[in-house]
């Protein structure tokens, strides 16, 4: 009896060790796509009363949860009964990351200064307007980045299903679920924070006083509230870099004779004297990039010409 415990307690400590590595495997692969959720989400809220932005945050937050309970079930079950599925499906998330960081790409440098305005003014004349109902508002924003962290839900869930595949049921359950919890709630309480930043800044920048600690605390809001903007343009840019380097990576892994001739060329570079080794590191990122930009071009392009054909018949 007792070496029967013995050689469960050990067959726990094992498995949960399998759970701690795989889980920080995905941890890191799965994390380069919060850059774009982190923006995305926190922009989700543009619009919104300043007192209504957290209850937004939160409903969002509810809805990613459920959002993850119905798709860890369904990794679980594509990894038990159709495995072989599992690649196409990675390969589909990437380039979807692809597109999407493509289609934020053009829209960025082909949309003009005059169309941008127009964005801005609508939005302000939006807020301003007495005849607007903010809960009708509230609700169309919320549904609608319910629906857009669905298909980012679905890319980590995804990317984290190949990480654990072949791995024991159980392990595979702990990891998948533990990734979900884990990055909703990093997530979304990073977002709570970002859109809240801006008030932590005003409310220091109006401390009164003339000690030394207000003129810091005022001081150091006036930073924040001009930090703040850049912040949001930061995480959109890593995010995008992200996407494409993500989703570019998935592709390469997929294809193996490119994923074979990356491989090649970072040993090469890695022979250089001096440099080497940054070489090795920077070579892949820069390959998964690159084909990252050339998928989420043709993508979109032909997403472009479908539409073009139908509204043409």
């Amino acid at each position: 009896m007792a070496t029967s415990l013995l050689a469960l307690i050990d067959d726990i400590a094992s498995v949960l060790d399998d759970v701690a590595l795989l889980s920080k495997v995905a941890a890191k692969k799965t994390v380069s796509v919060l850059g774009d959720d982190l923006a995305l989400n926190a922009q989700q809220v543009s619009g919104v009363k300043g007192d209504r932005e957290l209850p937004v945050v939160w409903a969002v937050a509810k809805g990613s949860f459920i959002n993850k309970a119905i798709l860890v079930p369904a990794a679980l079950a594509i990894s038990t009964f159709v495995p072989w599925a599992v690649t196409p499906l990675l390969m589909a998330g990437g380039a979807y990351l692809c597109f999407e960081g493509f289609e934020k790409l053009a829209r960025t440098f082909l949309q003009s200064a005059a169309e941008q305005a127009d964005q801005r003014d609508a939005l302000v004349a939006a807020l301003t307007d007495p005849a607007i109902d903010f809960l009708v508002v509230e609700k169309n924003k919320i549904k609608g980045a319910v629906r857009t962290d669905f298909i980012l839900s679905a890319e980590i869930v995804t990317i984290t299903l190949g990480t654990v595949q072949g791995s024991p049921f159980v392990t595979q359950l702990t990891v998948l679920s533990a990734i979900a919890v884990v990055m909703t709630a990093g997530v979304y309480g990073l977002v709570a924070g970002i859109v809240k930043i801006d008030d932590g800044g005003l409310y220091l920048s109006q401390r009164a006083g003339v000690n030394a600690v207000r003129r810091f605390q005022r001081s150091l809001g006036r930073a924040i509230l001009g930090a703040a903007p850049w912040l949001m343009k930061g995480l959109s840019v890593a995010g995008m870099a992200a996407m494409f380097l993500v989703g570019g990576g998935i592709l390469t892994h997929g294809i193996i004779p490119l994923r074979h001739a990356i491989e090649a060329l970072a040993r090469q570079a890695g022979a250089v004297n001096g440099v080497g080794a940054l070489l090795t590191m920077v070579t892949p990122w820069t390959m998964n990039i690159g084909v990252g930009l050339l998928a989420g071009a043709l993508v979109l392009l032909a997403i472009t010409l479908v539409k073009r054909a139908k509204s043409g018949a």
